[in-house]
């Protein structure tokens, strides 16, 4: 099986949610898990998600590419995704952009050498009065962020790295 048995347990929960004869609607949800275990979508993920949901692999495929939370490529540890609409771009996103892709040295919708990072534009994320605002692998919203705290923020993101790979070799 391409999924774990964790992980289809834990779309088992998901279809739980929803009448039999709706088993779609947890596609969202099972996507979101997959992509957890495996970092990002490839077609064989794709296709295991629309067997055990009982829905054609197109349709898997239309909502994964559809929504960009999704990563239908194989992306850094860290997906950083950086609000560009105009309200974001007018409160600091594109000084934000600037500073990271400076820091990171990438531009958007590069991966570094050492795939730990991964920059994106992102779309509005409704925060608009705490802009400009960063995404971290879709769950962790920053919001203010000056050159300092995004700084701060790849310190630490970097700080993780080294404490995994550490406890790693421990292992």
């Amino acid at each position: 099986m391409v999924l774990s048995e964790q992980a289809l347990k834990k779309i088992d929960r998901e279809l739980a949610k929803f009448p039999a004869n709706q088993r779609q609607s947890a596609v969202m949800a099972a996507l979101a898990i997959a992509q957890d275990e495996k970092g990002w979508l490839p077609p064989e993920v794709m296709q295991c998600v629309a067997d055990y949901i009982g829905m054609p692999a197109v349709a898997v495929q239309e909502v994964a590419t559809f929504y960009n939370m999704y990563n239908t490529k194989p992306v850094g540890q860290h997906k950083i995704s950086i609000c560009t609409n105009l309200p974001c771009a007018l409160s600091g996103g594109e000084r934000a952009a600037h500073h990271l892709k400076q820091k990171l040295g990438l531009d958007y919708k590069e991966t570094s050498e050492d795939g730990k990072f991964t920059l994106l534009e992102g779309e509005c994320m409704g925060a608009c009065g705490d802009a400009p605002v960063l995404l971290v692998n879709n769950k962790r919203m920053c919001s203010l962020m000056s050159n300092e705290k995004i700084d701060a923020l790849l310190s630490e993101l970097q700080a993780s790295d080294v404490a995994n790979d550490v406890a790693k070799v421990g292992a």
